[in-house]
């Protein structure tokens, strides 16, 4: 049984591959002149010393940094990115720099753009705004229609100039966060703090990149998150880090939060060309008091935001590819072909992460199905690369890309170790 997963378009990856480069080698200075001095700062005040969920805080800023310079942020959102909780937030208690009297510090790093969106990033009740407010008052069907209407909406704006604000998926965002955004309260004074719509966008963004970075199974532990609903309901305080070590269930929160990011990115969209329509909008260009200035750019992942993982296949496939990897991996001719089935089945369920691709790819390449190998690890490669961190996060997302890459070099060259020892001097990727 082979995979049907279809062929893998090389100029494509090709790119991909060049955007991680720097980050794979370390050439920080190639992706901003000011990145390793930023770094050094973040390292100055202890960000390296601080505990974060699946590593140290400092290792975390610079991991969200690189997810969102491949999903091709703005500069303003990467830089928030790497201190996006620098002055502690809603969720963690991280202030390594106070927040009363450190702003001008940080602003003098970065910017005053990136400066805004990092302090309105730490003091807007995250948890509510996005969760309760937005990702809880849809249902997974209800997001697969409004995807579905939304992409007619706005082919229907840009090619015909029809608009039509009655419409259901239109009408339901615009109640939930309307044109121009939402009054807040601050976390820790309580005063009413303006957020614009593509703000929140923004910050749906990044916290996509976010969890996806930092989220394992230890988490599920934390909040008996055995329905893979994500919804914070239990309170296991005394789960033992770092757990089994096993991918977490957090991808069909984050699949209904990269749907809620597209239905927001192709209101604003319509918004504003229905506005360039208008005549009393004549002239009218960026308005920055919406911060119309801010890139919405579509994330890669989950076919760029417009598919939803169920949770339920979401468990079924974590635990098949759980069982495959370390159930049936000894290399014996027995236990492959029972990877192979497991794995396959995985992918059915969940194709929107790379591992599974990787490890099955592996699999035919020790069975000499080289065709086979090339597919599954190009497009294991493709994923890893699209997401910017692993989803098993037992390996580095930098390790799962270079034993990728020899996997898929080792594919198109059909060959493949044929002793331990060869396996273990596998490493050099051209």
């Amino acid at each position: 049984m082979a995979s049907q997963q279809g062929n893998i378009n090389n100029d494509y990856l090709e790119t991909l591959v060049a955007s991680a480069r720097p980050f794979l080698r370390g050439e920080l200075e190639a992706i901003d002149k000011n990145l390793p001095s930023l770094i050094a700062v973040l390292r100055s005040v202890g960000a390296g010393e601080c505990w974060h969920k699946h590593g140290s805080f400092l290792e975390h800023l610079v991991d969200i940094y690189r997810i969102l310079k491949i999903w091709k942020a703005p500069d303003c959102v990467c830089l928030c990115g790497l201190f996006h909780s620098a002055y502690s937030n809603s969720y963690v208690n991280l202030a390594i720099f106070d927040p009363n009297t450190g702003r001008d510090v940080v602003r003098g790093h970065v910017g005053d753009a990136a400066e805004k969106l990092i302090h309105l990033f730490c003091i807007v009740p995250r948890q509510p705004l996005i969760h309760d407010d937005l990702l809880f008052e849809y249902s997974d069907q209800e997001l697969v229609e409004h995807l579905k209407a939304s992409d007619v909406s706005l082919r229907n704006a840009k090619e015909k100039g029809l608009f039509n604000a009655e419409e259901a998926w239109r009408k339901k965002i615009n109640e939930l966060l309307p044109a121009d955004g939402l009054t807040v309260k601050h976390i820790k004074t309580g005063e009413d703090v303006g957020v614009s719509r593509r703000v929140v966008a923004t910050f749906v963004m990044l916290t996509i990149a976010d969890f996806s970075d930092q989220l394992f199974g230890f988490q599920d532990f934390l909040f008996n998150n055995s329905d893979g609903k994500l919804e914070f309901a239990g309170n296991s305080f005394s789960a033992l880090w770092p757990g089994d070590g096993k991918p977490g269930l957090w991808m069909n929160s984050l699949s209904r939060m990269g749907a809620i990011y597209s239905l927001i990115a192709r209101e604003e969209e319509i918004f504003i060309q229905e506005r360039k329509t208008s005549a009393a909008a004549v002239g009218v260009g960026v308005d920055k008091e919406r911060d119309e200035d801010i890139e919405l750019p579509v994330p890669p992942v989950f076919e760029n935001c417009t598919r939803i993982l169920d949770a339920k296949e979401q468990i079924e496939a974590r635990d098949l590819y759980w069982e495959a990897v370390c159930g049936n991996s000894d290399g014996s001719k027995e236990k492959l072909e029972k990877a192979e089935e497991l794995l396959l089945r995985c992918i059915e369920k969940n194709p929107f992460v790379g591992e599974p691709h990787v490890v099955l790819g592996q699999i035919y390449l020790a069975k000499g199905e080289f065709e086979e190998a090339e597919r599954e690890a190009g497009k294991g490669l493709m994923l890893l690369l699209e997401w910017g961190s692993p989803w098993d996060k037992r390996m580095s997302w930098e390790g799962w890309v270079a034993w990728t890459r020899v996997l898929y070099m080792k594919a198109k060259e059909k060959s493949w170790p044929q002793t331990s020892w060869g396996v273990l001097n596998l490493g050099f990727v051209r």
